[in-house]
Protein backbone atom coordinates (compact mmCIF):
# COMPACT_ATOMS: atom_id res chain seq x y z
CA UNK A 1 0.00 0.00 0.00
CA UNK A 2 3.07 1.93 0.18
CA UNK A 3 4.70 1.64 -3.18
CA UNK A 4 5.79 4.20 -5.60
CA UNK A 5 3.48 3.91 -8.70
CA UNK A 6 6.48 3.06 -11.18
CA UNK A 7 8.05 0.75 -8.94
CA UNK A 8 4.78 -1.31 -8.00
CA UNK A 9 3.81 -1.24 -12.21
CA UNK A 10 7.46 -2.74 -13.12
CA UNK A 11 6.84 -5.19 -10.57
CA UNK A 12 3.59 -6.65 -12.31
CA UNK A 13 5.23 -6.02 -15.76
CA UNK A 14 8.04 -7.98 -14.76
CA UNK A 15 5.79 -10.89 -13.30
CA UNK A 16 3.39 -10.84 -16.25
CA UNK A 17 0.60 -9.90 -14.18
CA UNK A 18 0.37 -13.32 -12.82
CA UNK A 19 -2.03 -12.11 -10.09
CA UNK A 20 -4.28 -14.58 -8.30
CA UNK A 21 -7.78 -13.96 -8.92
CA UNK A 22 -8.40 -13.50 -5.05
CA UNK A 23 -5.58 -10.96 -4.84
CA UNK A 24 -7.12 -8.62 -8.02
CA UNK A 25 -9.16 -6.41 -5.68
CA UNK A 26 -5.81 -5.66 -3.02
CA UNK A 27 -3.53 -5.28 -6.48
CA UNK A 28 -6.38 -2.58 -7.95
CA UNK A 29 -6.30 -0.92 -4.82
CA UNK A 30 -2.63 -0.89 -4.18
CA UNK A 31 -2.09 0.63 -7.68
CA UNK A 32 -4.62 3.69 -7.19
CA UNK A 33 -2.48 4.03 -3.82
CA UNK A 34 0.58 4.20 -5.52
CA UNK A 35 -0.41 6.56 -7.74
CA UNK A 36 -1.15 9.44 -4.70
CA UNK A 37 2.27 7.97 -3.45
CA UNK A 38 3.84 8.83 -6.20
CA UNK A 39 2.14 12.07 -6.26
CA UNK A 40 2.56 13.09 -2.55
CA UNK A 41 5.73 12.43 -2.89
CA UNK A 42 6.17 15.25 -5.95
CA UNK A 43 4.96 17.49 -3.30
CA UNK A 44 7.39 16.37 -0.73
CA UNK A 45 10.48 16.72 -3.16
CA UNK A 46 9.03 20.24 -3.61
CA UNK A 47 8.98 21.28 -0.38
CA UNK A 48 11.93 19.39 1.44
CA UNK A 49 13.95 18.75 -1.38
CA UNK A 50 16.84 21.39 -1.36
CA UNK A 51 17.41 21.16 2.76
CA UNK A 52 17.88 16.77 2.21
CA UNK A 53 20.41 18.14 -0.70
CA UNK A 54 22.18 19.82 1.45
CA UNK A 55 21.85 17.42 4.62
CA UNK A 56 25.10 15.61 5.92
CA UNK A 57 23.96 11.83 7.69
CA UNK A 58 25.77 10.75 10.76
CA UNK A 59 28.98 8.90 9.51
CA UNK A 60 29.17 5.99 12.17
CA UNK A 61 26.02 4.19 11.48
CA UNK A 62 25.18 1.07 13.78
CA UNK A 63 23.94 -1.71 11.31
CA UNK A 64 22.58 -5.21 12.93
CA UNK A 65 22.49 -7.63 10.30
CA UNK A 66 22.51 -11.53 10.79
CA UNK A 67 19.75 -14.01 9.43
CA UNK A 68 16.54 -13.82 9.77
CA UNK A 69 15.14 -14.53 13.00
CA UNK A 70 17.70 -14.53 14.19
CA UNK A 71 16.99 -11.96 16.72
CA UNK A 72 17.76 -8.79 15.16
CA UNK A 73 14.30 -7.31 16.18
CA UNK A 74 14.80 -7.51 19.26
CA UNK A 75 17.69 -6.14 19.36
CA UNK A 76 16.75 -3.22 17.10
CA UNK A 77 13.75 -2.18 19.84
CA UNK A 78 16.15 -2.46 22.72
CA UNK A 79 18.66 -0.09 20.66
CA UNK A 80 15.91 2.12 19.77
CA UNK A 81 15.00 2.85 23.54
CA UNK A 82 17.90 5.23 23.31
CA UNK A 83 16.88 8.59 22.69
CA UNK A 84 19.75 9.56 20.95
CA UNK A 85 19.64 6.90 18.19
CA UNK A 86 17.13 6.89 14.93
CA UNK A 87 15.54 4.13 13.70
CA UNK A 88 13.07 4.12 11.04
CA UNK A 89 9.61 2.88 12.12
CA UNK A 90 7.36 1.08 10.37
CA UNK A 91 5.33 4.10 9.20
CA UNK A 92 8.63 5.33 7.49
CA UNK A 93 9.58 2.03 6.17
CA UNK A 94 5.52 1.84 4.40
CA UNK A 95 5.15 5.12 3.06
CA UNK A 96 8.84 6.37 1.99
CA UNK A 97 8.31 8.24 -0.38
CA UNK A 98 6.25 11.22 1.26
CA UNK A 99 6.40 10.51 5.00
CA UNK A 100 7.31 13.97 5.76
CA UNK A 101 4.38 15.73 4.40
CA UNK A 102 1.87 12.78 5.38
CA UNK A 103 2.94 11.47 8.47
CA UNK A 104 1.52 14.05 10.94
CA UNK A 105 -2.04 13.68 9.01
CA UNK A 106 -2.28 9.74 8.76
CA UNK A 107 -0.56 8.23 12.04
CA UNK A 108 -3.33 8.92 14.13
CA UNK A 109 -5.76 7.08 12.80
CA UNK A 110 -4.24 4.49 10.41
CA UNK A 111 -3.10 1.94 13.08
CA UNK A 112 -5.88 -0.15 12.15
CA UNK A 113 -4.46 -1.22 8.63
CA UNK A 114 -2.01 -3.22 10.64
CA UNK A 115 -2.19 -6.22 12.69
CA UNK A 116 -1.46 -5.76 16.09
CA UNK A 117 1.05 -8.79 15.93
CA UNK A 118 3.13 -10.07 13.61
CA UNK A 119 1.69 -12.84 11.58
CA UNK A 120 5.11 -14.99 11.91
CA UNK A 121 6.02 -14.63 15.33
CA UNK A 122 3.19 -12.40 17.17
CA UNK A 123 5.62 -9.81 18.14
CA UNK A 124 3.72 -6.20 18.80
CA UNK A 125 3.23 -3.63 15.60
CA UNK A 126 2.56 -0.39 15.51
CA UNK A 127 3.37 2.53 13.32
CA UNK A 128 6.13 4.14 15.51
CA UNK A 129 8.22 0.86 16.41
CA UNK A 130 11.51 0.21 14.51
CA UNK A 131 11.44 -1.30 11.24
CA UNK A 132 13.78 -3.22 8.68
CA UNK A 133 14.75 -0.28 6.05
CA UNK A 134 14.60 -3.04 2.95
CA UNK A 135 11.18 -3.01 3.17
CA UNK A 136 11.31 1.05 1.97
CA UNK A 137 13.88 0.30 -0.45
CA UNK A 138 10.83 -2.41 -2.02
CA UNK A 139 8.37 0.58 -1.81
CA UNK A 140 10.57 3.45 -3.37
CA UNK A 141 11.00 1.23 -6.65
CA UNK A 142 14.33 -0.33 -5.87
CA UNK A 143 14.89 -3.74 -7.09
CA UNK A 144 14.75 -6.30 -3.52
CA UNK A 145 14.96 -9.47 -2.82
CA UNK A 146 11.76 -8.62 -0.72
CA UNK A 147 9.55 -8.37 -3.58
CA UNK A 148 9.48 -11.99 -3.98
CA UNK A 149 6.84 -11.26 -1.36
CA UNK A 150 4.48 -10.35 -3.61
CA UNK A 151 5.08 -13.25 -6.30
CA UNK A 152 6.07 -15.84 -4.14
CA UNK A 153 5.27 -18.56 -6.96
CA UNK A 154 7.80 -17.08 -9.80
CA UNK A 155 11.30 -17.37 -9.07
CA UNK A 156 13.06 -15.45 -6.09
CA UNK A 157 13.01 -11.58 -7.43
CA UNK A 158 16.82 -9.72 -7.74
CA UNK A 159 19.02 -12.26 -6.19
CA UNK A 160 21.19 -10.36 -7.26
CA UNK A 161 20.25 -7.20 -5.34
CA UNK A 162 21.78 -9.05 -2.25
CA UNK A 163 24.97 -7.96 -2.60
CA UNK A 164 24.99 -5.84 -5.91
CA UNK A 165 27.92 -6.91 -6.85
CA UNK A 166 26.76 -7.94 -10.42
CA UNK A 167 24.39 -5.17 -11.17
CA UNK A 168 25.35 -2.54 -13.35
CA UNK A 169 27.78 0.32 -11.83
CA UNK A 170 24.67 2.49 -12.97
CA UNK A 171 21.95 0.65 -10.97
CA UNK A 172 24.72 0.26 -8.15
CA UNK A 173 24.88 3.91 -7.53
CA UNK A 174 20.85 4.11 -7.91
CA UNK A 175 20.56 2.19 -4.97
CA UNK A 176 23.33 4.03 -3.15
CA UNK A 177 21.21 6.95 -3.85
CA UNK A 178 17.50 6.36 -3.08
CA UNK A 179 19.27 4.19 0.22
CA UNK A 180 20.93 7.46 1.01
CA UNK A 181 18.01 9.56 0.46
CA UNK A 182 15.59 7.52 2.40
CA UNK A 183 18.06 8.01 5.49
CA UNK A 184 17.80 12.04 5.09
CA UNK A 185 14.44 12.09 5.18
CA UNK A 186 14.91 9.97 8.54
CA UNK A 187 17.36 12.30 10.18
CA UNK A 188 15.38 15.46 8.91
CA UNK A 189 12.54 14.39 10.84
CA UNK A 190 14.55 13.48 13.40
CA UNK A 191 18.28 13.71 14.14
CA UNK A 192 20.18 11.07 16.08
CA UNK A 193 22.54 8.34 15.39
CA UNK A 194 21.13 5.72 12.61
CA UNK A 195 20.37 2.42 13.74
CA UNK A 196 19.23 0.03 10.67
CA UNK A 197 18.19 -3.58 10.84
CA UNK A 198 17.89 -5.49 8.03
CA UNK A 199 19.32 -9.06 6.96
CA UNK A 200 20.20 -8.09 3.64
CA UNK A 201 22.36 -5.65 4.65
CA UNK A 202 24.03 -9.02 5.88
CA UNK A 203 25.23 -9.30 2.33
CA UNK A 204 26.06 -5.54 1.97
CA UNK A 205 29.61 -4.55 4.03
CA UNK A 206 31.55 -3.50 1.28
CA UNK A 207 28.73 -1.44 -0.22
CA UNK A 208 27.49 -0.01 3.10
CA UNK A 209 31.47 0.63 3.69
CA UNK A 210 32.02 2.81 0.97
CA UNK A 211 28.93 5.13 1.99
CA UNK A 212 29.83 4.99 5.64
CA UNK A 213 34.06 3.73 6.77
CA UNK A 214 32.97 4.41 10.45
CA UNK A 215 29.65 2.23 10.62
CA UNK A 216 29.54 -0.52 12.89
CA UNK A 217 28.08 -3.67 12.48
CA UNK A 218 26.32 -6.16 15.09
CA UNK A 219 26.04 -9.79 13.63
CA UNK A 220 23.33 -11.93 15.19
CA UNK A 221 23.64 -15.84 15.09
CA UNK A 222 21.49 -18.72 16.37
CA UNK A 223 20.97 -22.04 16.65
CA UNK A 224 20.03 -23.79 13.16
CA UNK A 225 17.96 -26.29 14.41
CA UNK A 226 15.80 -23.52 15.59
CA UNK A 227 16.44 -20.97 12.75
CA UNK A 228 15.20 -23.17 9.85
CA UNK A 229 11.74 -24.27 11.19
CA UNK A 230 11.14 -20.11 12.29
CA UNK A 231 12.40 -18.70 8.94
CA UNK A 232 10.32 -21.33 6.75
CA UNK A 233 7.23 -19.77 9.48
CA UNK A 234 8.25 -16.84 8.84
CA UNK A 235 8.33 -16.96 4.78
CA UNK A 236 5.17 -19.26 4.94
CA UNK A 237 3.46 -16.28 6.98
CA UNK A 238 4.63 -13.11 4.67
CA UNK A 239 4.21 -14.62 1.33
CA UNK A 240 0.34 -15.24 2.66
CA UNK A 241 -0.10 -11.70 4.16
CA UNK A 242 1.79 -9.71 1.19
CA UNK A 243 1.34 -11.70 -1.83
CA UNK A 244 -0.37 -11.26 -5.05
CA UNK A 245 -0.53 -15.18 -5.51
CA UNK A 246 -2.04 -18.00 -3.18
CA UNK A 247 1.41 -19.20 -2.47
CA UNK A 248 2.07 -22.82 -2.99
CA UNK A 249 5.59 -22.67 -1.29
CA UNK A 250 7.01 -25.23 -3.72
CA UNK A 251 10.96 -25.20 -3.24
CA UNK A 252 10.55 -22.71 -0.01
CA UNK A 253 13.05 -25.14 1.50
CA UNK A 254 15.65 -25.40 -0.70
CA UNK A 255 15.30 -21.19 -0.93
CA UNK A 256 16.15 -21.40 2.99
CA UNK A 257 18.83 -23.50 3.04
CA UNK A 258 20.80 -22.04 -0.16
CA UNK A 259 19.87 -18.18 1.36
CA UNK A 260 21.90 -19.02 4.83
CA UNK A 261 25.13 -20.37 3.10
CA UNK A 262 25.55 -17.42 0.73
CA UNK A 263 24.68 -15.10 3.58
CA UNK A 264 27.40 -16.97 5.59
CA UNK A 265 30.16 -17.14 2.68
CA UNK A 266 29.63 -13.61 1.86
CA UNK A 267 30.05 -12.32 5.42
CA UNK A 268 32.63 -14.52 6.01
CA UNK A 269 34.43 -13.19 2.94
CA UNK A 270 34.22 -9.21 3.63
CA UNK A 271 33.90 -9.35 7.61
CA UNK A 272 37.58 -8.49 7.46
CA UNK A 273 37.01 -5.42 6.10
CA UNK A 274 35.78 -3.83 8.74
CA UNK A 275 37.50 -3.52 12.17
CA UNK A 276 37.48 -5.46 14.86
CA UNK A 277 36.45 -2.95 17.19
CA UNK A 278 33.19 -1.86 15.31
CA UNK A 279 32.17 -5.43 14.80
CA UNK A 280 30.18 -7.39 17.55
CA UNK A 281 28.87 -10.90 17.55
CA UNK A 282 25.69 -11.79 19.57
CA UNK A 283 24.06 -15.29 19.89
CA UNK A 284 19.99 -15.35 19.90
CA UNK A 285 20.41 -17.55 23.12
CA UNK A 286 22.52 -14.96 25.04
CA UNK A 287 20.29 -11.70 24.22
CA UNK A 288 17.36 -14.02 25.73
CA UNK A 289 19.15 -15.05 28.30
CA UNK A 290 21.00 -11.51 29.63
CA UNK A 291 19.76 -9.11 27.47
CA UNK A 292 21.14 -6.21 30.01
CA UNK A 293 24.59 -7.75 29.88
CA UNK A 294 24.84 -7.73 25.91
CA UNK A 295 23.38 -4.63 25.43
CA UNK A 296 25.79 -3.04 27.77
CA UNK A 297 28.73 -5.14 26.25
CA UNK A 298 27.74 -3.39 23.03
CA UNK A 299 27.71 0.15 24.27
CA UNK A 300 31.18 -0.73 25.92
CA UNK A 301 33.01 -2.17 22.69
CA UNK A 302 31.06 0.75 20.43
CA UNK A 303 32.18 3.04 22.96
CA UNK A 304 28.99 4.55 23.29
CA UNK A 305 28.34 6.89 26.26
CA UNK A 306 24.88 6.90 28.53
CA UNK A 307 24.32 2.69 29.47
CA UNK A 308 22.70 4.30 32.63
CA UNK A 309 20.34 6.43 31.32
CA UNK A 310 19.06 4.31 29.60
CA UNK A 311 18.34 1.25 31.83
CA UNK A 312 15.62 1.83 33.24
CA UNK A 313 13.71 2.41 30.19
CA UNK A 314 14.98 -1.40 28.71
CA UNK A 315 14.18 -2.59 32.28
CA UNK A 316 10.70 -1.77 31.53
CA UNK A 317 11.03 -2.85 27.66
CA UNK A 318 12.22 -6.21 29.17
CA UNK A 319 9.07 -6.53 32.21
CA UNK A 320 6.13 -5.68 29.20
CA UNK A 321 7.43 -8.50 27.59
CA UNK A 322 8.41 -10.83 30.22
CA UNK A 323 5.61 -13.47 29.04
CA UNK A 324 6.40 -13.34 25.53
CA UNK A 325 7.03 -16.93 24.06
CA UNK A 326 8.85 -18.19 21.36
CA UNK A 327 7.23 -20.31 18.46
CA UNK A 328 8.41 -24.11 19.17
CA UNK A 329 9.11 -26.48 16.25
CA UNK A 330 8.99 -30.46 16.06
CA UNK A 331 11.60 -31.44 13.45
CA UNK A 332 11.65 -34.96 12.49
CA UNK A 333 14.98 -36.68 12.49
CA UNK A 334 15.62 -36.70 8.44
CA UNK A 335 15.25 -32.86 9.12
CA UNK A 336 17.43 -32.47 11.44
CA UNK A 337 20.11 -34.48 9.61
CA UNK A 338 19.49 -32.67 6.31
CA UNK A 339 19.94 -29.52 8.48
CA UNK A 340 23.18 -30.60 10.19
CA UNK A 341 24.33 -31.67 6.77
CA UNK A 342 23.74 -28.50 4.50
CA UNK A 343 24.54 -25.65 7.15
CA UNK A 344 27.48 -27.57 8.73
CA UNK A 345 29.75 -24.80 8.50
CA UNK A 346 27.38 -22.04 10.19
CA UNK A 347 27.49 -24.88 12.93
CA UNK A 348 30.97 -25.12 12.98
CA UNK A 349 31.72 -21.51 12.49
CA UNK A 350 29.78 -20.66 15.89
CA UNK A 351 29.72 -23.40 17.92
CA UNK A 352 26.38 -24.56 17.92
CA UNK A 353 26.56 -28.75 18.40
CA UNK A 354 25.30 -30.57 15.38
CA UNK A 355 23.99 -33.87 16.98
Amino acid sequence: MGADFFGLARLLLGNRFRVSPSCLADCAFDLLLSLLNTGLGALQEFYHGPRLRRLELPRDPIFIIGHWRTGTTLLHELLALDPRHRCPTTFECFAPTHFLLSEPLLRGWSGFLLPPLRPADAMAMGWDRPQEDEFALCNLGVPSPYATMAFPNRAPQFPEYFDLEQVAPAQRRRWQRMFVRFLKQLVLRRPGRLVLKSPTHTFRLPLLLELFPQARFIHMVRNPYALFPSTMRLWQAMYAWQGYQKPDFNGLGEYVFRTLLAMHDRLQATRGLVPPGRFFELRYEDLVREPLAQVRAIYGQFELAGFERIEPALRQYLAQRAGYATNRHQLSDDLRREIARRWEPYFRKYGYAAE
